[in-house]
């Protein structure tokens, strides 16, 4: 299941062009979906407990199959969200959080997770951690301590069985020694095509 945020202006239904919906990957078929009424939403997340239910029900589609076996929260609008639930944290020189800064986009942050052997991964960045691609360089920078900047990498994370996880700015999957200086795993994603189809039955059903 993967939760999406979709923006399609040819939309018909109900709930009008941007919403959350839930899907079956590898298709954006909504099994169920929340109505945001534009793009500025503070989104959703799973949680393993199955009895926290923070969004409602949903304005189309039905969650009852999904509330047996996950719970959802509503995420809290901060810069870097998803790494902060994967054990980031912000730096000492990261500057406080005005409390009128609603969508936390107007200091710069950066955060930290500590790997193997002390090493220190970190990310800085602005306007809520938006990653986009300009002069094929991303907004976000990595840095990997005893290694110094990543290149060419827009994201990156320890696994939870602590070899360094890449995803590079020209479509490449990667895993990374520790030090970051040998790829030990690659899959390009760059040469693929798309290939639009119509969802299957599979799509529409828990």
């Amino acid at each position: 299941m993967v939760l999406l945020l979709a923006l399609k202006p040819s939309a018909e239904w109900e709930l009008g062009a941007t919403y959350v919906a839930i899907s079956r990957l590898p298709w954006v078929s909504a099994l169920a979906a929340w109505a945001t009424g534009g793009t500025w939403t503070r989104g959703m997340h799973f949680v393993e407990d199955p009895t926290l239910w923070q969004p409602g029900d949903p304005d189309a589609g039905d969650v009852a199959p999904l509330r047996q076996r996950f719970g959802m929260e509503i995420s809290r609008a901060a810069s870097f969200a998803v790494e902060r639930r994967r054990g980031w944290s912000e730096t000492e020189d990261t500057p406080p959080r005005d409390p009128g800064d609603v969508w936390d986009q107007r200091r710069s942050v950066a955060m930290r997770k500590e790997g193997p052997e002390g090493r220190e991964l970190r990310v800085r960045g602005s306007f809520a951690a938006f990653r986009s691609m300009r002069n094929f360089r991303s907004e976000v920078l990595y840095e990997l301590g005893g290694a110094g900047e990543l290149e060419g990498v827009q994201w990156a994370d320890w696994s939870p069985d602590r070899r360094l996880l890449v995803a590079t700015v020209d479509g490449r999957l990667q895993v990374r020694t520790p030090d970051a200086r040998s790829v030990e795993w690659e899959h390009d994603l760059s040469v693929l095509e798309p290939d639009p189809t119509p969802p299957t039955a599979e799509a529409s059903s828990w």
